[in-house]
């Protein structure tokens, strides 16, 4: 057959678990003499609005069996939609076969069934046999056939049917991928039901269920080829959550940043800012409003926020924009709400970028995936948290209120920034940041250097370590510059030396039993 030719639709099997739209595809088909073939509760449907449709037992000659287990799966169905007309024409006509030219199938819903925590005889029951099977059937044979494997293809098909009266092989091609995709998808969400069932081990094998949303302009750099995609089977949040109210298209380097601003910014309840670059925060600060949050913030590091990417956890104001893009370039902005204000105020920045966070609040789980060369490194995400009650005072001073609060702050922010991570905060605001250096102290000297550029006193501040400590020299860095509170996981077999230090220079340390290595 002709790559270009087009099909006449004389005979139609319609079984479909989700009905909308199905009626007005049926009574398209009926107007134009199609003859339509159904199943079960597909069948009483269309009966009950008046479409005129055979019962599959009498196209078949056979009863539905085992509750409705067995009624496609049948040599007459799977031959009628395998024919490969005039190749196959003797067989056809030797064993009566009546061949069918559209298959319009959608599946028992299994990934509903199981994401509503249904019992496990539930799920199973839910996994679909013969609509896979006549799918991928009808999908193979697209030279012959064509497939509708979602409501949402009904319309153009219509449109197509009706002008036509026939069916293109463009379309056929098509609705061929878009089945092939859905059976794959499909089976994996069983497979991964089963790799996942009774425990909460990895599972054996990973497959990927994710779709492109973007076609990138490049990736970290312009020689690179890139693109953006969402796990189909998951709620979004993140990044993923976000809906684009203006700007130009968000870049490699843009997603991957506002991630990391959203996942952090939405750990505070208090009105709170995040300024990320190169995916660390630069600057994080929660404050009685929004705007002081975000001065605060900025306040941290006005060199490295040149060019950031900015995140809220509240609703961004018009008096906040303003200030906001008078005082820095900004590349994205990011927040649950935009007043109208707000959009008004940045409608001469036509290329910002602005996001609305349909999911702040959401805790992300799962897997979190990493790349290596010819491999893929998978663990859980990082939910991990911990309370007052989880903390361990092991020096001789014990902490105030305030300083139990501070330190509660510098611990937020650092699970949030490149190990190994050393930040200093005070007041709900981040003084100095050191991120991804190679040593410990590299990191420490790095945020005192910062907290200095930004005209910061360090005095009476708290130092958050994203691990533990192993000598004493990030101590007596932190005592030089009055550092008075340690926040940090221990479990070093050098705690004693690093505690002892910490009661020298007569500073707090709290230890969490919790480490947030990030990389």
């Amino acid at each position: 057959m002709s790559k270009n030719s087009s099909i006449k639709i004389r005979r139609a099997l319609l079984s479909v678990s989700d009905k909308s739209g199905i009626i007005d595809l049926a009574k398209s088909l009926q107007k134009e003499n199609v003859e339509i073939i159904s199943t079960g509760g597909t069948l009483q449907y269309l009966k009950e609005n008046n479409i005129d449709v055979i019962d599959i037992s009498s196209f078949t000659g056979s009863p539905e069996m085992m509750g409705g287990r067995v009624k496609t799966l049948h040599p007459k169905v799977h031959a009628g939609i395998l024919s490969r007309r005039i190749k196959d024409k003797d067989e056809i006509e030797k064993n009566s076969i009546e061949e069918i030219d559209l298959v319009v199938v959608n599946l028992y819903p299994f990934e509903k069934t199981i994401s509503d925590q249904s019992s496990f005889e539930d799920a199973i029951e839910n996994i679909d046999i013969g609509g896979p099977t006549m799918t991928r059937a009808a999908a193979k044979n697209f030279y012959h056939v064509a497939v509708i494997s979602s409501p949402k293809d009904y319309k153009d098909f219509k449109e197509e049917f009706e002008k036509n009266q026939e069916i293109s092989y463009e379309t056929r091609l098509m609705l061929s991928k878009k089945a092939f995709s859905l059976i794959a998808n499909y089976d994996l969400a069983i497979s991964d039901y089963f790799e996942t069932l009774g425990h909460n081990d990895l599972p054996t094998s990973i497959f990927g269920k994710f779709n492109k949303i973007d076609e990138l302009r490049y990736g970290e750099n312009p020689h690179q080829k890139a693109a953006f995609y969402l796990d189909i089977n998951k709620e979004s949040s993140g990044i993923s959550s976000t809906i684009q109210l203006q700007g130009k298209e968000l870049s490699y380097n843009n997603i991957a940043d506002t991630d990391a601003a959203i996942e952090c910014v939405s750990n505070f309840s208090e009105p709170a800012c995040v300024i990320v670059k190169h995916a660390n925060p630069c600057g994080v600060a929660s404050s009685g409003d929004i705007l002081e949050a975000y001065k605060k913030a900025f306040a941290c590091d006005p060199t490295s926020a040149f060019g950031g990417i900015i995140a809220f956890n509240k609703e961004l104001d018009e008096e906040t924009s303003n200030f906001l893009k008078d005082n820095q370039f900004v590349e994205v902005v990011a927040a649950p709400n935009f007043s109208n204000g707000a959009l008004k105020s940045f409608q001469d920045k036509k290329n910002v970028r602005l996001l609305e966070i349909k999911n702040l609040n959401k805790s992300d789980s799962g897997m979190k995936f990493h790349s290596v060369n010819s491999g893929l490194l998978i663990q859980s995400i990082d939910t991990g948290e911990i309370d007052v009650n989880d903390l361990k005072t092991v020096s001789k001073r014990i902490p105030n209120e305030n300083e139990l609060n501070n330190s509660f702050f510098a611990w937020k922010v650092c699970k949030y920034v490149k190990s190994n991570a050393i930040v200093y905060t005070s007041n709900n605001q981040t003084l100095g940041i050191g991120a991804g250096q190679m040593s410990r102290i590299d990191s420490a000297e790095i945020a005192v250097r910062k907290a200095k550029k930004a005209g910061f006193n360090l005095k009476d501040s708290c130092m958050a370590s994203d691990a533990f400590f192993p000598f004493r020299d990030s101590i007596d860095e932190a005592a030089k510059n009055g550092i008075s509170c340690v926040i940090q996981p221990g479990g070093s077999i050098r705690d004693e030396e690093v505690i002892s230090a910490a009661n020298e220079a007569n500073m707090i340390m709290i230890f969490t039993g919790m480490r947030h290595f990030r990389h």
